[in-house]
Order: structure tokens, then sequence, then C-alpha cells
């Protein structure tokens, strides 16, 4: 993600503008991460995948019984702590 600061951002708001339709750009205040500008598409993106996401107390029990019920590939075995 390109960064960029508030000071830059106001003078080169044209260019930040344009940079910002292709990805989004971070805008920082005393070397803090404060703003990000983004595309209007980005921005519809993120709202849609938001809101698809549940969390997964959520979730219908059988789902919750087909994950439990999964068989991982045995390196993965240490992820198995994180369902309890």
């Amino acid at each position: 993600m390109t960064q960029i600061t508030a000071v830059d951002f106001q003078r080169r708001f044209g260019a930040v503008q344009h940079q910002a339709q292709k990805e989004p750009v971070e805008i920082t205040r005393h070397g803090r991460r404060e703003l990000v500008l983004m595309s209007a598409d980005h921005y519809d993106w993120l709202i849609a995948a938001a809101r698809r996401s549940h969390r997964t107390i959520d979730s219908p029990d059988v789902v919750i019984d087909a994950v439990r019920n999964a068989h991982m590939d045995p390196e993965q075995a240490h992820l198995d702590d994180l369902m309890s």
C-alpha cells in the first residue's frame, strides 16, 4: 500500500487521488497511520465482503460440527487447540 504524509497529501491531492483509484493510499500524521484513501469500488467491495462474513459463534450447528469433524493435514494438527 502506498503511504504518504498528510502534508504531502494536501500538496499532491490530484496525484494521490489518481493513485487511490489503483490501490488504497495510507495517509500518516506524525508517523502514525490516520486515514486510508481508496476508490469507491474498493470501498463497496470491502463493505460487501464484511456483510458476507459472520462470526463463528453465529454459525449453524451443522457448520460447527462439520469443522469439528474435519480432518487436517498432520502438519496443521496444532491448530486443533484453537477449537476448544
